[in-house]
């Protein structure tokens, strides 16, 4: 399967360099659709309702759905990770805000905290989510401890 997407993923690029097309997802379906009736073709056994199957389907079919729905998988499983790596506080923070789409009064009264506490942890776990995200360490870096840190650095 691999293998296939990138021979697809190549024709369209080689393809794309003469002129970009008009609507991508008409242009990659045609691109995929013409590479597996090229393969059909050069195989030695051809089927002939292969060939016919391919050639008469449907454009709005998504050929990529399910490489969509397995890098979606996976940027969720390394979100939890992240978010593993934080406070139960911080991290129901994040998720009452940025999930469940409660503002910060909503957020401050559920968990009977103040609004300022309620900003200041979640900007905490947002820089610590993304950090992660972008392949640090995911730590949540208080501002006491940096400035203690930074005037030992002096």
């Amino acid at each position: 399967m691999t293998d296939l997407t990138h021979d697809i993923y190549e024709l369209a690029y080689s393809g794309a360099r003469r002129g970009l097309p008009l609507t991508t997802r008409q242009y990659i379906f045609t691109v995929a659709r013409n590479h597996l009736i090229n393969k059909a073709k050069w195989a030695r056994i051809v089927s002939f309702e292969l060939v016919a199957d391919l050639e008469t389907l449907d454009g709005s079919v998504d050929l990529f759905d399910t490489d969509r729905h397995l890098i979606a998988r996976d940027s969720i499983r390394h979100v939890q990770a992240g978010l593993d790596k934080m406070t139960p506080r911080v991290r129901e923070i994040l998720w009452l805000r940025k999930v469940e789409g409660l503002n910060v009064q909503e957020t401050a009264a559920r968990l009977g905290i103040g609004k300022d506490a309620v900003n200041h942890q979640l900007m905490m776990g947002m820089k610590a989510l993304a950090d992660h995200m972008l392949g640090g360490a995911g730590k949540i870096v208080r501002r006491r401890y940096m400035a203690r840190r930074d005037r030992g650095a002096s």
